[in-house]
């Protein structure tokens, strides 16, 4: 399991290669090479299984590894892996896109007790930028509203998500984002949990909501299609570790138990 304390010596442990999204396989089919000395500009993460981890960031794969994309990833490790390698993918894209000062233009270096990135030059800090974010299964009955967005597999539904805005609650973005993408206006709204989603950095807060009819209008821009569906009859879901997947699994356990 990962502990999320930075290493005080910052010099040997497991390492962990990220490149454009990929992680590079190492011993024995894990994302991680066995330990060994870190370089200088290895970035430490924290702790796996009591044992010092840090990131290595590559410009681009290196044909000598053989490198899989987050998602593969996680959908092929158990779900102790989540807490490593979503802050490794969130981690890596900061780093790869903070090096110099948004305020000044001058070159950031690294701090290394904190994950932060601070500026001589005028003084400003960077931390890694994590964008909160709403997603909702709306319900009607034991009936469950999912939609298509034209990036997925085909055949594939999940639940409606979007970023909240400055200055809205998760509540108030709950009720915009359904209104907007699928034209249906919801009354109670309950909270799930939460899932730190590094794709490539967001902050998924989950709710289920109830809507107030089944009229469906879709925006015909970030969805391509919407409908409802039947716990007896599902269409091609959202992989085991998401949360959108979480919310459809609890849902259907529940019209199981007869508490819909």
């Amino acid at each position: 399991m990962l502990r999320r304390e930075l290493p005080r010596d910052g010099t040997y442990g497991h390492l962990l290669w990220v490149a454009e999204g990929k992680i590079a396989e190492g011993e024995h089919g894990s994302p991680l090479f066995a330990p060994q000395a870190w370089r200088p500009d290895d970035l430490p993460l924290g702790y796996w299984n009591d044992v010092p981890v840090a990131l290595r960031l590559a410009e681009a794969p290196d044909s000598a590894y053989v490198w899989h994309a987050g998602r593969d990833w996680l959908s092929r490790l158990p779900e102790r892996w989540f807490a490593l390698l979503s802050t490794a993918l969130q981690v890596a894209n900061w780093w790869r896109d903070h090096r110099f000062c948004g305020r000044c233009g001058s070159p950031s270096r690294h701090l290394t007790h904190e994950f932060a990135m601070h500026c001589d030059g005028c003084g400003h800090r960077n931390y890694p930028r994590i964008s909160p974010c709403i997603i909702t299964l709306v319900t009607h009955g034991d009936a469950m509203l999912l939609a298509r967005s034209p990036r997925y597999p085909p055949g594939r539904y999940s639940t409606l998500a979007g970023f909240i805005e400055p200055g809205e609650s998760a509540e108030e973005a709950v009720r915009r984002e359904v209104h907007e993408e699928v034209g249906v206006s919801v009354g109670r709204i309950s909270y799930y949990r939460s899932q730190a989603w590094p794709f490539p950095h967001a902050l998924m807060l989950g709710y289920f909501a109830e809507a107030a009819s089944r009229r469906i209008r879709i925006d015909d821009h970030e969805i391509a299609d919407a409908a409802w569906f039947s716990p007896r009859q599902l269409p091609q879901l959202p992989p085991h570790y998401s949360i959108s997947r979480a919310l459809i699994e609890s849902h259907l356990q529940a019209v199981a138990r007869g508490d819909v």
